[in-house]
């Protein structure tokens, strides 16, 4: 094979990976965010009857934060066997993870029917989704870049990171969808529907994701016979000042997206008075707006400093939120 034919291969190859990632990622993301959004509108009143409105609300969204108390240690533990047997079976493992507790999610018993289990049943099955997501997303971006050439890794890692919005945006719809029904029937059963459906987008995302050929930097580290053992151990051993500053690099981030995207839904009803159709339409439109901004910042990455990039967009979400505060204590006082 000629050295042009090689490299158009390659590139073959970094696009199927990407479209896998790409797919796997939203999956993931969709079925992470069906549970915020849930959590926000319906589940204080389903797992938490017998709390205030507000404080069951409030319960309710804390069993959506117990994932990121997940997260972190599924990122550990499939990074490391990611590093030990390959991205792709790890790949494989949290996508099928995922699914089955997302499904498990839309047959759970609410209170009325089984008492406390139900909301400890909510706590195990998200603790789940935590801990796969947890591994997929870095393992999806890490294979994706990974099979990228220099010129093209911070675009193909932005592009996976665009299935945060297109699951996001693919959950809301489906629940801006459901939220038409009667209140009788969604708090009854349509709210199991955006869960149950998830079935069928694993189903795809794992027909591509056993289709695609394993990172050429593990293979590479695989054939010299130089995986490590304990390969968690040695990052942090040799570089633990980095591993902690891009963590809180991060903070700003999640904190400021998770606010806009998950808690403004069950603020926007509860304290603002606005419905829940116009909270999730809301939503949409910001979640399709990342979809461009994050590779076109991905893209302008491999051409500029990535640092400054990031910095520049840390100091925007500083600054971008206090308009949205006045425009909510505006509309609460009308």
């Amino acid at each position: 094979m000629t050295s042009a034919a090689s490299e158009q291969h390659d590139r073959r190859v970094a696009r199927k990976v990407l479209l896998s990632s790409l797919i796997g990622s939203t999956v993931e993301w969709y079925e992470f965010f069906i549970y915020g959004t849930a959590a926000s509108l319906v589940f204080g009143d389903l797992f938490f009857p017998e709390f205030d409105p507000l404080v069951g609300t409030l319960l309710s969204l804390s069993t959506f934060a117990i994932a990121f108390v997940a997260r972190p240690v599924g990122g550990v533990l499939f990074g490391h066997f990611g590093d030990r047997l390959g991205r792709k079976s790890m790949l494989v493992l949290t996508l099928t993870l995922m699914g089955g507790a997302t499904f498990a999610l839309g047959l759970l018993p609410t209170y009325d029917q089984v008492g406390v289990a139900a909301p400890v049943l909510l706590v195990l099955v998200r603790l789940v989704q935590g801990l796969s997501l947890g591994g997929e997303y870095g393992g999806a971006v890490l294979m994706s870049v990974e099979h990228a050439d220099q010129r093209r890794k911070g675009l193909y890692g932005a592009v996976v990171n665009t299935g945060v919005g297109w699951g996001l945006l693919l959950a809301n719809l489906l629940f801006l969808i459901v939220t038409q029904l009667p209140d009788a029937a969604f708090r009854t059963w349509g709210w199991r529907i955006p869960f149950l459906l998830s079935a069928v987008l694993v189903g795809l995302g794992l027909f591509i994701r056993l289709k695609v050929t394993e990172s050429p930097d593990f293979q590479a580290v695989k054939e010299s016979g130089e995986v490590r053992r304990l390969p968690v151990v040695e990052v942090m051993r040799k570089s633990p000042g980095l591993v902690v500053l891009m963590c809180l690099a991060y903070v700003s981030t999640g904190a400021t997206f998770y606010v806009l995207s998950v808690f403004s839904l069950a603020y926007g009803e509860d304290q603002v008075g606005v419905d829940k159709s116009t909270m999730l339409g809301l939503v949409l439109g910001g979640t399709a707006l990342t979809i461009v901004a994050v590779p076109y910042f991905g893209l302008l990455s491999d051409r500029l400093d990535r640092r400054r990039i990031l910095l520049a967009g840390i100091t925007a979400m500083a600054v971008l939120p206090s308009p949205g505060s006045l425009c909510s204590t505006a509309a609460t006082r009308c």
